[in-house]
Protein backbone atom coordinates (compact mmCIF):
# COMPACT_ATOMS: atom_id res chain seq x y z
CA UNK A 1 0.00 0.00 0.00
CA UNK A 2 2.40 2.01 0.67
CA UNK A 3 4.64 1.90 -2.46
CA UNK A 4 1.28 2.58 -4.15
CA UNK A 5 1.08 5.39 -2.62
CA UNK A 6 4.29 6.64 -3.23
CA UNK A 7 4.32 5.29 -6.99
CA UNK A 8 0.84 7.48 -7.49
CA UNK A 9 2.60 10.68 -5.96
CA UNK A 10 5.46 10.47 -7.79
CA UNK A 11 3.44 10.09 -10.97
CA UNK A 12 1.60 12.69 -10.40
CA UNK A 13 4.59 14.90 -9.72
CA UNK A 14 6.62 13.75 -13.12
CA UNK A 15 3.45 14.31 -14.78
CA UNK A 16 2.92 17.72 -13.18
CA UNK A 17 6.48 18.81 -14.22
CA UNK A 18 6.38 17.22 -17.93
CA UNK A 19 3.21 19.36 -18.52
CA UNK A 20 4.60 22.59 -17.11
CA UNK A 21 7.84 22.18 -19.40
CA UNK A 22 5.96 21.16 -22.68
CA UNK A 23 3.61 24.13 -22.02
CA UNK A 24 6.10 27.20 -20.98
CA UNK A 25 6.28 29.59 -23.98
CA UNK A 26 7.71 32.77 -22.68
CA UNK A 27 11.36 32.81 -22.59
CA UNK A 28 13.15 35.05 -19.71
CA UNK A 29 16.54 36.71 -21.18
CA UNK A 30 18.89 37.48 -18.40
CA UNK A 31 21.52 40.28 -19.04
CA UNK A 32 24.03 41.20 -15.74
CA UNK A 33 21.05 41.50 -13.29
CA UNK A 34 18.42 42.93 -15.84
CA UNK A 35 15.97 40.39 -16.95
CA UNK A 36 13.44 40.80 -18.95
CA UNK A 37 10.71 38.51 -20.06
CA UNK A 38 9.46 37.99 -23.19
CA UNK A 39 6.16 36.77 -24.17
CA UNK A 40 6.28 35.54 -27.37
CA UNK A 41 5.78 32.36 -28.18
CA UNK A 42 8.17 30.61 -30.22
CA UNK A 43 7.45 30.20 -33.71
CA UNK A 44 7.21 27.19 -36.03
CA UNK A 45 9.11 28.82 -38.02
CA UNK A 46 11.94 30.52 -36.42
CA UNK A 47 15.47 29.02 -37.55
CA UNK A 48 17.21 26.32 -35.59
CA UNK A 49 20.43 27.38 -34.10
CA UNK A 50 22.60 25.77 -36.60
CA UNK A 51 21.07 28.82 -38.99
CA UNK A 52 21.26 31.07 -36.88
CA UNK A 53 25.14 30.07 -36.09
CA UNK A 54 25.37 30.12 -39.52
CA UNK A 55 23.83 33.67 -40.43
CA UNK A 56 25.67 35.27 -37.55
CA UNK A 57 29.02 33.64 -38.98
CA UNK A 58 28.04 36.15 -42.22
CA UNK A 59 27.29 38.82 -40.22
CA UNK A 60 22.94 38.50 -39.37
CA UNK A 61 21.08 38.23 -36.17
CA UNK A 62 17.83 37.01 -35.88
CA UNK A 63 15.61 39.35 -34.29
CA UNK A 64 13.33 38.06 -31.56
CA UNK A 65 11.06 40.68 -29.82
CA UNK A 66 11.10 44.28 -30.30
CA UNK A 67 11.49 46.47 -27.32
CA UNK A 68 10.57 50.07 -28.29
CA UNK A 69 11.69 51.96 -31.58
CA UNK A 70 15.54 51.68 -30.83
CA UNK A 71 15.90 48.49 -28.59
CA UNK A 72 15.39 44.40 -29.43
CA UNK A 73 16.33 40.84 -28.88
CA UNK A 74 18.57 39.26 -31.23
CA UNK A 75 19.44 35.40 -31.17
CA UNK A 76 22.77 34.38 -32.80
CA UNK A 77 22.54 30.96 -32.11
CA UNK A 78 24.64 30.95 -28.90
CA UNK A 79 23.14 33.65 -27.22
CA UNK A 80 20.46 36.25 -26.91
CA UNK A 81 21.13 39.54 -26.35
CA UNK A 82 19.75 43.15 -26.38
CA UNK A 83 21.15 45.70 -28.97
CA UNK A 84 20.57 49.42 -28.48
CA UNK A 85 20.17 50.80 -32.08
CA UNK A 86 23.57 53.50 -31.72
CA UNK A 87 22.85 56.89 -32.77
CA UNK A 88 19.15 57.59 -32.15
CA UNK A 89 16.65 57.91 -29.47
CA UNK A 90 12.54 56.64 -30.06
CA UNK A 91 10.33 57.67 -27.48
CA UNK A 92 9.47 55.50 -24.71
CA UNK A 93 6.87 52.93 -24.42
CA UNK A 94 6.12 53.05 -21.03
CA UNK A 95 7.08 54.88 -17.97
CA UNK A 96 10.48 54.32 -16.49
CA UNK A 97 12.03 56.18 -13.55
CA UNK A 98 14.39 58.35 -16.03
CA UNK A 99 12.15 58.66 -18.61
CA UNK A 100 8.62 59.22 -19.52
CA UNK A 101 6.40 57.75 -21.77
CA UNK A 102 6.77 59.83 -24.87
CA UNK A 103 4.47 61.16 -28.05
CA UNK A 104 4.76 59.24 -30.94
CA UNK A 105 6.07 55.93 -28.96
CA UNK A 106 3.40 52.95 -30.31
CA UNK A 107 4.29 54.09 -33.90
CA UNK A 108 7.80 54.14 -33.75
CA UNK A 109 7.78 50.51 -31.77
CA UNK A 110 5.25 49.20 -34.36
CA UNK A 111 7.61 50.32 -37.32
CA UNK A 112 10.68 48.64 -35.87
CA UNK A 113 8.39 45.54 -35.23
CA UNK A 114 6.80 45.89 -39.06
CA UNK A 115 10.72 45.64 -40.38
CA UNK A 116 12.58 43.33 -37.84
CA UNK A 117 10.71 41.23 -35.85
CA UNK A 118 11.58 37.10 -36.47
CA UNK A 119 13.26 38.35 -39.32
CA UNK A 120 17.25 38.58 -40.23
CA UNK A 121 19.83 42.01 -39.49
CA UNK A 122 22.95 42.95 -39.98
CA UNK A 123 24.06 44.38 -36.82
CA UNK A 124 27.39 46.86 -37.27
CA UNK A 125 29.33 47.87 -34.62
CA UNK A 126 31.06 50.99 -33.75
CA UNK A 127 34.12 52.13 -31.34
CA UNK A 128 31.98 51.23 -28.38
CA UNK A 129 30.66 47.81 -28.37
CA UNK A 130 28.72 48.18 -24.79
CA UNK A 131 26.53 50.68 -22.91
CA UNK A 132 26.21 50.65 -19.15
CA UNK A 133 23.27 48.94 -19.24
CA UNK A 134 25.43 45.83 -21.09
CA UNK A 135 23.25 46.39 -24.14
CA UNK A 136 25.29 45.59 -27.34
CA UNK A 137 25.41 49.18 -28.92
CA UNK A 138 24.90 48.80 -33.20
CA UNK A 139 23.88 50.11 -36.24
CA UNK A 140 20.76 48.20 -38.21
CA UNK A 141 20.66 47.12 -41.51
CA UNK A 142 17.29 45.23 -43.19
CA UNK A 143 18.13 42.46 -45.63
CA UNK A 144 17.42 44.44 -48.21
CA UNK A 145 20.18 46.86 -46.94
CA UNK A 146 18.05 49.74 -45.77
CA UNK A 147 19.86 51.53 -42.96
CA UNK A 148 17.15 51.10 -40.53
CA UNK A 149 19.08 53.71 -38.00
CA UNK A 150 18.70 56.19 -40.42
CA UNK A 151 15.20 55.54 -41.68
CA UNK A 152 13.95 56.03 -38.03
CA UNK A 153 15.51 59.58 -38.14
CA UNK A 154 14.18 60.53 -41.76
CA UNK A 155 10.75 59.54 -41.01
CA UNK A 156 10.20 60.83 -37.85
CA UNK A 157 10.13 58.03 -35.67
CA UNK A 158 13.33 58.47 -33.74
CA UNK A 159 15.52 61.89 -33.03
CA UNK A 160 19.36 62.09 -33.25
CA UNK A 161 20.84 60.89 -29.89
CA UNK A 162 24.77 60.47 -30.30
CA UNK A 163 27.35 59.79 -27.72
CA UNK A 164 31.12 59.82 -28.44
CA UNK A 165 32.79 57.71 -29.29
CA UNK A 166 30.15 55.88 -31.20
CA UNK A 167 29.45 59.27 -34.03
CA UNK A 168 30.59 57.61 -37.63
CA UNK A 169 26.92 58.72 -38.66
CA UNK A 170 25.73 61.50 -36.93
CA UNK A 171 26.24 64.17 -40.04
CA UNK A 172 23.91 61.93 -41.80
CA UNK A 173 21.66 61.61 -38.74
CA UNK A 174 21.84 65.34 -38.56
CA UNK A 175 20.68 66.13 -42.04
CA UNK A 176 18.05 63.61 -41.99
CA UNK A 177 16.54 65.44 -38.58
CA UNK A 178 16.41 69.02 -40.05
CA UNK A 179 14.38 67.04 -43.15
CA UNK A 180 12.27 65.31 -41.03
CA UNK A 181 11.20 69.10 -38.61
CA UNK A 182 10.91 70.36 -42.21
CA UNK A 183 8.33 68.30 -43.74
CA UNK A 184 6.73 67.48 -40.19
CA UNK A 185 7.52 64.00 -40.28
CA UNK A 186 6.63 61.57 -37.44
CA UNK A 187 6.77 63.07 -33.79
CA UNK A 188 7.85 66.41 -35.73
CA UNK A 189 3.84 66.97 -37.25
CA UNK A 190 1.46 67.94 -35.06
CA UNK A 191 0.24 66.83 -31.94
CA UNK A 192 -3.28 65.90 -31.80
CA UNK A 193 -5.05 68.36 -29.22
Amino acid sequence: MKNRYIFTVLSVLLCYVSTACQSQSDYVYSVKGETEEVTSTPREDEPSHKEKEKRWKEGFAYVTKVIDGDTFWVDNGKESFKVRFIGIDAPETRNSRWKKKGYYASESKEYVRSQTEHQWVRLEFDVQAMDRYKRRLAYIYLEDGTFLNASLVEQGYAVVDTYPPNVKYVEQFINLQKQARETEQGLWGKMPE
